[in-house]
């Protein structure tokens, strides 16, 4: 009685991939944890469907390139089929990149960067990145199941327009698990006319930032780009930071201010770090600044988003509703005096552009 109550609570994995290495590497990983299980593994796309269906695993590890049904297919025949949080395991080439992000907007829950060899050095940090992102799908599935039927969200709290103390020359945005989806969502409701400039830091692997700010370009009316360095920021312009730099701000001339990428400072948890950017956005703005959080895991922007409050800047947060990982909103919403405004993913656009003051044109 005791065992099987105990397996009640395991997270049962589903592993699919077309390599027997890959396979094998991601099930010894998955089950160094005691809390998981992999219940099930799978060569191709139409077998993992198979499996699925089978065992109903809690969360899927899913090849990106996979023979037959490809990776994309099997995602979208899943999301139809048997709405689980997916994994994608996908390969660090542009085209790999790609074929992630669509995953992502399709309903996949997060991906994880497969290097060249897993059985490199960097093996612990994957396997505990792997576990951790196996742990916050799971829990989200459990915090808030995938239905085929998609609910109205609830009506948004109304804001009266002057609400806002100060008009932000700069919005500073962070963003981890779950944000490339909410980005493809929200971005697109700003304006092309948009009076301030857009930094975001989403932490993402090398390679990825720029097929994803060609992405959000495509989509948007704004214009959104990967970040180069001493660039002067401009408004209506998004500014994504390249992955494996850090991205601050630099005030040029009195009226001027450019963007610093640098490998400093060492030894953050994320490079780049939503809180390096946002405390130099504090420093350098001031009251000026606008901060929002938004779903992820851990807590990285915490300090920046004090640091922006501290200032007299404008904070917002992502509600919890609305995040797939409600992590870093919640590192902030937990500190007192650090959100001014929690609201859902869908209403932040609107929150940036009542702050600064946006006119709609007829």
């Amino acid at each position: 009685m005791s065992d099987q109550h105990a397996n009640s609570h395991l997270i049962r994995v589903l592993v699919a991939d077309d390599s027997a290495f890959m396979r094998t590497a991601i099930t010894r990983m998955i089950e160094s944890d005691p809390g998981m299980r992999v219940s099930g593994t799978a060569q191709t796309g139409n077998e993992a469907l198979e499996k699925i269906a089978a065992l109903r695993p809690d969360v899927v590890t899913l090849d990106v390139e996979m023979p037959g049904l490809n990776g994309i297919e099997t995602l979208k025949r899943i999301m139809q089929e048997f709405p689980c949080p997916v994994i994608m395991v996908s390969s660090l080439t542009q085209e790999g990149a790609e074929t992630t992000l669509e995953a992502l907007a399709l309903g996949a829950f997060d991906y994880l960067p497969k290097q060249q060899s897993f059985v490199s050095l960097d093996i612990i940090k994957i396997r505990d990145e792997l576990i951790g992102k196996i742990k916050a799908a799971a829990e989200s599935h459990r915090r808030r199941p995938m239905t085929r039927i998609v609910k109205a969200p609830p009506p948004a709290k109304t804001y009266p327009r002057l609400a806002y103390h100060v008009q932000p020359s700069i919005v500073a945005l962070g963003t981890s698990t779950g944000g490339p989806k909410a980005l493809q969502e929200v971005l697109p409701l700003l304006p092309g006319d948009l009076p301030v400039g857009v930094l975001i830091v989403q932490h993402m692997p090398k390679g990825f930032t720029g097929p994803f700010a060609r992405r959000l370009d495509n989509l948007c009316k704004v214009s959104v780009r990967e970040a180069t360095h001493d660039e002067l920021i401009s408004p209506g312009v998004v500014y994504i930071a390249p992955a494996g730099q850090h991205m601050t701000v630099h005030q040029h001339t009195p009226s001027k201010v450019v963007i610093r990428l640098s490998h400093t400072p060492e030894g953050t948890l994320h490079t780049p770090s939503v809180d390096v950017m946002m405390l130099s956005v504090a420093e350098v703005f001031r009251s000026l600044a606008m901060g929002i959080i938004m779903t992820g895991m851990g807590a990285d922007g915490l300090q920046g988003m004090q640091a922006i409050a501290r200032e007299g800047g404008l904070t917002v947060g992502q509600d919890e509703a609305s995040c797939t990982v409600y992590g870093l909103p919640r590192s902030c919403a937990e500190q007192p005096g650090v959100l001014q405004r929690v609201v859902p993913l869908m209403q932040i656009p609107e929150q940036i552009m009542q702050a600064t003051h946006y006119q709609r044109h007829a």
